[in-house]
């Protein structure tokens, strides 16, 4: 069965992209010299106006109008000869402290110093996604769109096209063919240009040192259809053309559409926002099982809570193609990898500044960033070998002294029934790791003996029916 899955990406000069470099630029430059800082900043921009806003708490001082500007000038919009020129932008400046009360619920275990027990800076759902399509187990739609945007700019400073200015988007279409990509259907490039420059010039140099250099020949066929600036013109872009604003960028930031977003931006959010650290660390699970050759793709779901220092969910998905059935994944993955706020900070090394690289042609796919690494690979791989023997080695039996040792509320959290088998079930607690499966009938009768005889009757009501589920 066929299917067309659709991509696109913008130049680092796009409006919306101006405000997440803007913003990422901030925080970098106040990691750099506050790594514990709180920083959630936001860029808004429209023709001559940039408003930069948000919470930052911190001991730096960064000039921030200074920060936007050089962002400006990286990207070619600050020459004065040029009439479209931001030389003579407004620049406003509106940055209060991270509110009191969410900060009581992400500084936990003593203050911030001690970040082992940071909560999460607010509430949401993270989505991370692999696939075996490219070498960067990134969807090939995505990476063809940002291979096309990020040509655009290389021509544009290496003065290939040298009529070419900073605003630009490309959109990718593809055909699939039972999951596989089998060819290119159309290809959308839209790039702002001088005054002076033709439509069939446009078109001419854009086909040849553009989509001619990154599309593969093979994926190019008859029937592929190419639109370069369709609308005839783009003169007037950038900030003067549109107005753009930080985070509204978020497809294009993750996966191109294949695969959910759970809705949250990233570009100028700290580590302990999970909008943003939650997302690395679903990509990195993710991606280390399509490495591993556990799954052709996954998804990943984490959510969290504010204040709470560890995932209230995680759910993996690998649509069929998994070695392991997608709960085994999840109990294999809370085995393995530290999924709290701490952790995912910790294991990626946030508190300092990367992410500028992030702010333009996606936060995924990059090899250098360091949610990009498979250094799980081999881990997962011998841990899924001996999967299926290692439930008899992970019993432990729970005396009625234990269990009092929990609250019941406590324990009720961590029931886990293993979807598609009946037989086997979990028991986890703090400090307690329980799994045993109808081999083990004896120990079961007389464990399941001890829990009935938990006094209060709606906790064992309430583990009783998960069991039965």
């Amino acid at each position: 069965m066929q299917r067309t899955v659709t991509a696109e990406s913008v130049t680092s000069g796009h409006p919306d992209k101006v405000c997440d470099q803007i913003s990422d630029n901030i925080l970098d430059r106040v990691l750099e010299q506050d790594p514990l800082a709180r920083v959630a900043c936001e860029v808004a921009i429209n023709n001559r106006i940039l408003i930069i806003m948000g919470e930052i708490t911190t001991t730096a001082y960064v000039d921030y109008a200074s920060e936007a500007k050089d962002v400006l000038h990286k990207l070619g919009y600050w020459n004065i000869l040029d009439p479209h020129s931001l030389a003579n932008i407004q620049i406003i400046v509106s940055i209060n402290e991270q509110a009191p009360d969410i900060a009581s619920g992400v500084n936990l275990m003593g203050g911030i110093e001690h970040h082992e027990g940071l909560g999460a800076g607010d509430q949401g759902l993270m989505i991370g996604y692999a696939c075996n399509e490219t070498k960067a187990f990134m969807p090939l739609p995505i990476t063809l769109a940002h291979a096309l945007t990020k040509r655009l700019e290389e021509v544009r400073r290496e003065g290939i096209i040298p009529y070419l200015k900073p605003d630009g988007k490309a959109q990718v279409s593809l055909i699939y063919e039972d999951d596989v990509p089998i060819r290119v259907e159309t290809i959308v490039v839209s790039a702002q240009h001088k005054e002076s420059a033709t439509w069939k010039e446009i078109n001419k140099d854009i086909y040849k040192h553009v989509i001619k250099a990154v599309i593969p020949a093979q994926m190019l066929t008859k029937e592929t259809k190419i639109l370069i600036n369709p609308t005839g013109r783009f003169v007037i872009g950038g900030p003067e053309g549109d107005s753009g604003l930080t985070g509204r960028k978020i497809i294009v930031d993750t996966y191109g559409g294949i695969g959910r977003h759970g809705g949250g931006a990233f570009s100028g959010k700290d580590p302990s926002k999970v909008d943003r650290s939650g997302a690395y660390m679903a990509r990195y699970i993710a991606k280390n099982i399509v490495a591993a050759g556990l799954a052709t793709k996954c998804e990943v779901e984490m959510a969290f809570a504010i204040g709470q220092a560890q995932p209230v969910a995680l759910n993996i998905h690998t649509f069929g193609t998994g070695l392991l059935s997608d709960s085994d994944f999840e109990l294999l993955i809370r085995r393995t990898v530290g999924l709290g706020v701490s952790d995912v900070i910790e294991k990626f090394n946030l508190q300092r500044p990367i992410y500028s690289n992030t702010a333009a042609y996606g936060h995924f796919g990059k090899e250098d960033l360091p949610w990009e690494a498979t250094d799980l690979v081999e881990v997962l791989k011998i841990k899924t070998k001996n999967w299926n023997k290692s439930y008899e080695q992970w019993f432990k039996a729970l005396t009625l002294e234990h269990i009092k040792e929990v609250h019941d509320l406590e324990l009720l959290e961590y029931v886990m029934v293993r979807p598609g088998h009946p037989e086997q079930y979990g028991f986890l607690a703090p400090g307690y790791l329980m799994v045993h499966d109808s081999k083990a009938s004896e120990k079961i009768t007389h464990l399941m003996k001890r829990l009935s005889e938990i006094p209060n009757e709606a906790v064992w009501a309430t583990i009783n029916r998960r069991i039965k589920q």
